[in-house]
């Protein structure tokens, strides 16, 4: 047995010498056969994964959220309810810097958080302002142009970004907040977080509501000038990670206090603003701070890369009695942050320890890079099957949201009609189509309808073709399974099921 302290390779094998490649004879050439040498550079070229586009400069930390008021009134989420404790991870970002830039510019703060719940990983993916630049994804992209380098100087660009906010007035409420004196946070625990984005709150009894989230610092706020954020990016541009981290390391325990706002879907419909507008806040007078609970820091992280690096948040993580709203940057998060974590860390991303939910994840996801556990699935690796694998569970199905005049819900086909047999012929063709059109007019799907009409359109030896096709395909596929199929070969004409159950039972 190798010994805890011997060095290996990637494969377990123990190294004798790590301080000289093999060579042929002291002054010769490398030699390809040195896997060791050649697997040493080979990792140091690949330690670096894409930064992230945006947000790409960040600290991180675990702590606990801890509920403090019943606010069951208006949610049946698990992890909201009185007395609860639940595992989370912050990660602060500045928003335009690269993985290299200072800390103490200004710019807007990232505030994510995602929360490891008994029903599954809550992520909520925030800003230190409770609004943004833009309320339509479609302008993101360009937006955030504004914010990098010029491609051709390679700087940053004050006159692109000044040239598209004043195209664009939706950006004033959230320039003012940039421009003001919380555009530099002295640090991080120094700073309000926010949800931002309306999001929206279920409880048992299947009510919506629409929420705003907040985190309001018990540091106090604390910001800085220009002049002092020069001073200090000056002698130390990890200032933010270096103040988060020797806090935590001290015991000096950053916390904030957790509130929400609640607007009902009556009065969303009256108010004078559009409530799911990015570019908006609600006005606390009309819709007043609910305390709920206190957010916690008190560990650091072990490995910066491991745990904040490759920590993948998304608004598209909710769990039962939390949801999305009609905000038009959310729906297209929902999309957008999940798809960059597969490109930047991997298909299965969430299976990297510091992304996996604390409870089982059961999903059909199959292959694929960084999958690296061994799945028992056995039969069961598509989804409806026979075999026993995980089934969706209705009981945490959600209200339909009523969208304008429509109603957003999962509409599903009834798969319960059935037709009467139709005579052969053209005539019964006719009436089969005029039938069809009318049941979908209706809203309705029919699935036996054309299929039987096509069935009584073949001739006798063609039927029995088919019928001995069927039969052969499904030798040795389970009776059960058989029986379950014959039922709708049945349901399209008798005659098609009792020709398949005969090749069957010939076969």
């Amino acid at each position: 047995m190798i010994s805890p302290k011997t060095l290996t390779t990637t494969a377990g094998n123990p190294i004798a010498n790590n301080q000289d490649s093999l060579t042929a004879g002291p002054r010769g050439p490398l030699l390809l056969a040195d896997y060791q040498l050649l697997e040493k550079l080979a990792h140091q070229n690949r330690e670096r994964i894409p930064e992230r586009t945006v947000h790409a400069k960040g600290s991180g930390a675990y702590g606990v959220l801890s509920i403090t008021h019943d606010i069951s009134a208006y949610t049946k989420a698990d992890v909201l309810q009185p007395g609860k404790k639940t595992e989370c991870l912050v990660r602060f970002s500045t928003v335009a810097g690269e993985a290299g830039a200072a800390d103490a510019e200004r710019d807007v703060r990232g505030f994510a958080l995602k929360f490891y719940t008994e029903e599954g990983n809550w992520d909520l993916v925030g800003n230190n302002t409770p609004v943004f630049f833009v309320r339509d994804p479609y302008k993101f992209p360009d937006f955030i142009h504004t914010q990098k380098r010029h491609p051709k100087t390679h700087l940053r660009n004050a006159t692109a970004m000044w040239d598209f906010w004043s195209f664009m007035p939706e950006s004033l409420h959230q320039v003012t907040i940039l421009f003001s004196d919380r555009g530099i946070p002295l640090t991080l625990r120094h700073m309000n977080g926010y949800g931002s984005h309306t999001y929206s709150l279920i409880n048992k009894e299947g009510v919506r509501f629409w929420v705003k989230f907040h985190f309001k610092t018990l540091q106090g706020i604390k910001c800085m000038t220009n002049e002092e954020s020069s001073e200090l990016i000056g002698h130390d541009r990890e200032s933010n990670q270096r103040d988060l981290f020797n806090a935590i390391e001290s015991k000096d325990f950053p916390r904030w206090k957790f509130q929400i706002q609640i607007m009902t879907q009556e009065q969303s419909a009256s108010a004078p603003f559009n409530p799911f507008d990015l570019t908006k806040v609600w006005p606390h007078g009309d819709y007043p701070m609910i305390d709920v609970g206190i957010l916690e820091l008190h560990r650091n992280p072990e490995n910066y890369f491991a745990e904040i690096e490759q920590a993948a948040f998304s608004p598209s993580n909710v769990v039962p009695g939390i949801s999305f709203s009609p905000d038009k940057m959310l729906q297209a998060r929902i999309f957008s942050y999940a798809d960059a974590h597969r490109h930047r860390l991997g298909t299965h991303y969430e299976m990297l320890p510091v992304n996996r939910p604390k409870c089982p994840a059961q999903t059909y996801h199959r292959d694929g890079a960084m999958r690296f556990d061994e799945p028992k699935i056995g039969d069961a690796y598509y989804e409806p099957n026979s075999f026993g694998g995980p089934r969706e569970d209705p009981t945490y199905s959600e209200p339909p949201e009523p969208l304008g005049e429509v109603t957003v819900d999962r509409y599903h086909e009834d798969r319960s009609m059935s037709h009467p047999c139709c005579a052969y012929g053209n005539e019964a063709i006719k009436n089969t189509e005029q039938l069809f059109e009318q049941k979908t007019s209706a809203g309705e799907i029919d699935d036996f309808t054309q299929a039987g009409a096509l069935f009584r359109l073949m001739k006798e030896e063609e039927k029995k073709r088919l019928f001995s096709n069927i039969a052969q395909s499904m030798r040795g596929v389970p009776q059960t399974i058989q029986e379950r199929q014959l039922s709708l070969f049945r349901r399209v004409d008798p005659a098609y099921g009792d020709g398949v159950e005969a090749a069957l039972k010939l076969n």
